[in-house]
């Protein structure tokens, strides 16, 4: 079947251009793309096939309200959902707990049972729409929940696809909502690897997300680094509880960010592709497949200003571009008014269409790689991916990403590139449009906000109806299973490990809620206490 495209002006479009005469060392830094080491793409194709997944991140107070935006999106032709959970359900706390007051719903979706999962994807075709989960510590058992939904509705786990976060290391370097200790925390991530693999063949068990790196402060080459120095860990603890590197590494996926300097972002994108393919053949004898780099993107949330908001609709574009020109597998694209408050539901149909018009009108789809070749992108490519192995390089002296962690290397480092860049700021030297220079001297517009108080109050009663009415003894027994299996996942443990992921979905099944089973298992693996 023919593929031909032709240019508005009718010249002939390849699916990628390449040199007539390839210099020497083309397969080896660049190849086409498909092709090792993937630095102009996944698929030989890429998006004449078919278009980066474009999905909107949304988490809206209740479940109800989340999921009347996620139908809205649908509608809008939005092909995947993602899902923000508010900071209780974030650190497995139930939203009746003290220490989740006035947290509830703030910045996401307050999830307690499965009852909540239930309400947030009434309607959706769980068989056929892939959904994307924000969350690291509870990531298991809110994968447990998606499970449990669809088993409830008749839907098998082989069917269901989409992706968990459960990258709980950058926690530790950059965001701070986790709750064990590193150690048992890595384990129970590799067991997510070894029952998705095993039970949920088209489920993302780990998003390793240098976005949350990005936006604390690192540079590019830092993000790339730091992210890589985190899924070489995963790997290899996945491989040291004996699952073999093939069976896993095809569904690890990443998560990147976009900023604003076009190039140095496409040519990150490029950079992080052929260097996570050489560090997987190099150090794991990985195949082919799971060589390929594959990633989210969402673009930057730093970047957004509540000065002149709607300039925030350029940034995105340009973003947006970056992450399209570079190669993403999908894509978020940021409302203009999230620096002040939630999305409005125009923000957030604005902010699909401009993927949608960059998709089906700019022509940047019609061809791979548009940008290879340019001296200037090959350069940065070329010294991203070089930077970035210095770095990788001396976390490997440290010790490897935990010990990293435990030296404050990684926190340091993006620390005093956080201070670096708002120096500049601060001197004019880099120029936010608005802020610092073109100010029009109005005060940022004021977005009124849900009152979080009733949705609170509103939450904490479904969570005790739900408590009042499900069988409080198979709850209980559910939980001693979680706590008698859990000591296997401790660094002292020398035998067996339990297999926890189905215990986790017993408890779910029985309305165990997110806290419920986080004390369960923190009672056995303790809390971390950063030094």
């Amino acid at each position: 079947m023919s593929d031909e495209r032709l240019s508005p002006s009718g010249i002939p479009l390849p699916v990628a251009a390449r040199p007539a005469d390839a210099p020497v060392d083309y397969a080896n830094d660049l190849g086409d793309p498909g092709a090792f080491p993937y630095t102009r793409g996944v698929q030989p194709n890429m998006y004449r096939g078919r278009h980066w997944t474009m999905r909107q991140y949304a988490g809206f107070g209740t479940a109800q309200a989340t999921n009347t935006r996620f139908k809205l999106l649908l509608e809008a032709g939005q092909t995947g959902l993602s899902v923000a959970f508010d900071l209780p359900t974030q650190m497995g706390l139930d939203s009746s707990d003290p220490r989740a007051l006035g947290e509830v719903g703030r910045v996401g979706v307050a999830i307690d049972t499965v009852d909540d999962m239930h309400t947030l994807l009434d309607g959706i075709p769980l068989d056929k729409v892939s959904t994307s989960m924000t969350i690291n510590a509870t990531a298991a058992t809110l994968l447990a929940m998606y499970i449990v939904v669809a088993e409830e509705r008749g839907i098998a786990r082989s069917a269901l696809s989409g992706t968990t976060q459960n990258d709980i290391l950058k926690e530790y370097i950059a965001r701070g909502t986790y709750i064990y200790p590193p150690a048992p925390s890595l384990a129970l991530t590799a067991e997510t690897f070894r029952f998705c693999a095993q039970d949920v063949p088209s489920w993302n068990p780990i998003s390793i997300s240098g976005y949350h790196i990005r936006e604390a402060g690192s540079t590019a080459v830092q993000e790339v680094a730091f992210t890589f120095a985190d899924g070489l860990a995963y790997v290899q603890q996945a491989i040291d509880t004996g699952l073999a590197v093939d069976d896993f590494a095809p569904r690890l996926s990443f998560f990147f960010a976009a900023h604003n300097d076009l190039f140095e972002e496409v040519a990150k994108f490029r950079a992080a592709r052929r260097l996570w393919a050489r560090l997987m053949r190099d150090r794991f004898a990985a195949n082919e497949k799971s060589c390929r780099l594959r990633f989210h993107t969402q673009t930057g949330g730093v970047t957004l200003t509540a000065q002149q908001p709607l300039t925030n609709v350029v940034r995105v574009t340009v973003q947006a571009l970056a992450a399209a020109l570079g190669g993403t597998q999908s894509l978020h694209t940021n409302g203009y008014d999230e620096a002040l408050a939630l999305p409005t539901g125009e923000s957030a149909t604005l902010a699909l269409r401009t993927q949608q018009v960059i998709a089906y009108e700019s022509g940047l789809a019609q061809t791979v790689d548009p940008l290879a070749g340019s001296w200037y992108v090959e350069q940065l490519t070329n010294e991203i991916e070089s930077r970035a192995m210095a770095l990788i390089a001396h976390v490997d002296e440290l010790g490897g990403a935990v010990a990293g962690i435990e030296a404050g290397f990684f926190q340091d480092e993006i620390g005093r590139s956080a201070y670096a860049q708002q120096l500049r700021i601060e001197a004019g030297e880099t120029v936010i449009v608005g802020v610092n220079k073109f100010g029009d001297g109005q005060e940022p517009p004021i977005i009124p906000a849900p009152d979080f108080s009733a949705l609170e109050l509103e939450q904490v009663a479904r969570l005790r109806e739900c408590k009042a009415r499900r069988d409080d003894a198979a709850v209980q027994q559910s939980l001693v299973a979680l706590r008698a299996a859990a000591p296997s996942y401790l660094p002292e443990h020398s035998g067996e490990r339990t297999h926890l992921m189905p215990l986790v979905i017993d408890a779910v099944r029985a309305r165990a809620s997110v806290g419920e089973i986080a004390a369960a298992l923190g009672e056995v693996w303790g809390r971390y206490q950063p030094v």
